[in-house]
């Protein structure tokens, strides 16, 4: 990865410089959302957040809907590579005693625990992906959203290993040739690096809205700014009991279900 090592260089230059190393790092994390200022037709909040109506989704289930996660899958380039422990995923469906391990009592209805929970990136406002990221490759954006530089991932893997969520995949191999159809406007991966959902940022930085949220025809998928009263994400929180995925470990998820 030719980008990799001219960041490599410029990084230790300026470290000659009497820069540390962190200091440099965050200034390149700074720099790769830099492109999607300044942009008239950005959307922005100051802490993006989703809501899942379970209700709304497992009726489109009953219909074998899964338009959300073949909209993600295409807008990101996601590879379908047939060994299962070799998949990459984005989005997708997990079993309630998966999905909310903490939560499980045995004694809820046999409906929920056998039902498809969609999970994805909690995109959490305490991240322990980022604290362990030693160069800086995931980082948080200033809306909110965990970011991925895969130029500066050197495949460690501490950020799979930090995420109690089980949100991010590792390329195995290269990713490309199990891609069917390109998208030219998201870049392909590489081997050696780990991906997840980033919330479309590249999509709010022209006005739209994450590419699962508008492919949803159930209006299941609720997205808006957190920290807004008058969002349609934090309406629809006030109108309906919520419950978090492991909100004990203190992640704070960005990720809401509406029961």
């Amino acid at each position: 990865m030719e980008t990799s090592r001219r960041n490599f260089l410029k990084i230790g230059g300026l470290c000659a410089l009497g820069l540390s190393s962190l200091e440099v790092a965050e200034a390149f994390a700074k720099s790769q959302t830099a492109k999607f200022l300044n942009n008239p037709q950005a959307v922005t909040a100051k802490r993006w957040a989703m809501a899942i109506d379970v209700k709304k989704c497992w009726q489109a289930e009953k219909e074998n809907c899964k338009d959300c996660i073949v909209a993600c899958d295409w807008a990101h380039n996601i590879p379908e590579i047939p060994v299962q422990r070799q998949e990459v995923r984005w989005i997708w469906n997990e079993k309630f005693e998966n999905a909310f391990p903490d939560q499980e009592s045995s004694l809820e209805p046999e409906e929920i625990r056998e039902k498809p929970f969609l999970v994805l990136c909690n995109q959490c406002l305490q991240a322990p992906c980022v604290r362990v990221c030693p160069t800086k490759a995931t980082f948080k954006n200033a809306e909110g959203i965990t970011m991925m530089d895969y130029h500066r991932c050197i495949g460690c893997r501490y950020c799979m290993a930090a995420c109690p969520y089980g949100a991010r995949s590792f390329n195995w191999r290269d990713p490309r040739p199990f891609i069917k159809k390109i998208n030219p406007a998201y870049p392909t991966r590489e081997r050696g690096v780990v991906e997840k959902c980033d919330f479309c940022v590249e999509r709010l930085a022209f006005g739209k809205v994450p590419a699962c949220v508008e492919a949803c025809k159930s209006k299941a998928l609720i997205f808006g700014d957190l920290d807004d009263p008058n969002s349609d994400v934090r309406k629809a929180l006030a109108s309906r009991y919520s419950i978090r995925r492991k909100p004990g470990l203190g992640t704070m998820p960005g990720v809401y279900y509406l029961i």
